[in-house]
Order: structure tokens, then sequence, then C-alpha cells
């Protein structure tokens, strides 16, 4: 069975920072990549970020600069750093575990319960 579990979301002002947490259960976790998602009110979910099991990372391009996704697999937890939020970061954001096929991460279904995040201005 895998569970994930996110943590660390919660208010912040424009400019401010918050960092993720995604605990994870199951010997899975080393072997695959992870991904975080995001879902706004109204909007599609979308990858926010993504590591490959060899920490190769991508990132979606309102994101890029200010995010960093990373992985602890001795802590089965991966981790983003959020700087120089903006409100248009508002949104449930979700962990998932996955794979790279043909360079592109493919989520499996497995999703945590979400955090909620919200930017103010």
């Amino acid at each position: 069975q895998v569970q994930l579990v996110e943590s660390g979301g919660g208010l912040a002002q424009a400019g401010g920072s918050l960092r993720l947490s995604c605990a994870a259960s199951g010997r899975f976790f080393g072997a695959n990549a992870m991904g975080w998602y995001r879902q706004a009110p109204g909007k599609e979910r979308e990858l926010v970020a993504a590591i490959s099991s060899g920490r190769s990372t991508e990132y979606v391009d309102s994101v890029k600069g200010r995010f960093t996704i990373s992985r602890d697999n001795a802590k089965n937890t991966v981790y983003l750093q959020m700087n120089s939020l903006k409100p248009e970061d508002t949104a449930v954001y979700y962990c998932n575990v996955g794979q790279y096929i043909a360079n592109s991460y493919t989520p499996s279904r497995y999703w945590g319960q979400g955090t909620q995040v919200t930017v103010s201005s």
C-alpha cells in the first residue's frame, strides 16, 4: 500500500516562502520519480515540479527560479521549497509518486490528500 502525506501549507504574504513536505510509505520510494502538482479553484491540476530517482528536476515555467524540489530517500520524503510566492501560487498542492516515460513525468494513481497554500497580496 502506498501512502503520501503532505504538510507545510498555510498562509503566506506575497514575496514570502513556504516549504512543503511529502512523507511517503513503501519501499518503492527511492526507485521512483516524485512530483508536486497544484490545483487552483476552477482550474485543472498541473504539474509544478518533478524529480527523478537520479535527482534530475523539472519545473513549470511559472515557478522556475522560485521553487525547488528535492528528496531525501533516507526519510522517504520529497520537499518543495517555495520562495518569492505570488498570489497566483494559491492552490491545493498534491504530491504524487510516478515515473519518467520518454523523458516525461507520468503520474501514478497514488496521491496525497493535498495541502492548501494561500498567498495574500
